[in-house]
């Protein structure tokens, strides 16, 4: 009966996401419009790299080239035992996506001025994923305004637990 239990817990495990990294600057940059799911090329040492949570989400962006999805400036550092296998860290990696979302993805990009940004990168199931959006830039004064709500918000919030507390 245990074993069983062991392999039932081993199983819920495979569908198990652990972040590698989170693009928390986008969320204050960008308006987010769409997400999408997206795999990504990588080699030997960059993906030990990438267990050990060592990689840069903060400028990178996606971008078209031959009807193809590339990220770039996503920074994924050397993997310390690596020796000559290492590769260039900001080299632009192929993403995987289907051919269908890719074309309906370049068609908003080219038309509407929007822009690919990555928000976070994980494992899912043994392999890399980026969680990537469409998204569109924030003006300065659209930066400010949602200051301003996240502190009243977090005013309410103080407020609320000390009366919670009686204070």
């Amino acid at each position: 009966m245990q074993v069983e239990e062991k392999i039932m817990s081993f199983a819920d495990n495979k569908d198990e996401v652990k972040n590698v990294a989170v693009n928390r600057k986008a969320r204050h940059d960008y308006h987010i419009l769409d997400t999408y799911e997206v795999g990504l090329i990588l080699k030997g040492t960059e993906v030990k790299s990438l267990r050990e949570s060592k990689v840069s989400l903060r400028e990178s962006f996606a971008q078209f080239e031959n009807n193809e999805l590339y990220i770039m400036n996503m920074h994924i550092s050397p993997y310390a035992f690596g020796n000559i296998f290492n590769v260039d860290p900001k080299r632009k990696r192929k993403l995987l996506m289907h051919k269908r979302e890719i074309n309906r993805i370049k068609g908003q990009v080219e038309e509407k001025g929007l822009t690919l940004v990555p928000l976070r990168m994980y494992f899912k199931r043994g392999h890399a994923k980026i969680e990537l959006a469409l998204a569109k830039g924030k003006r300065l004064y659209d930066k400010r305004q949602a200051l301003t709500e996240k502190d009243a918000q977090r005013e309410l919030d103080r407020e609320l637990k000390n009366k919670e507390w009686g204070r």
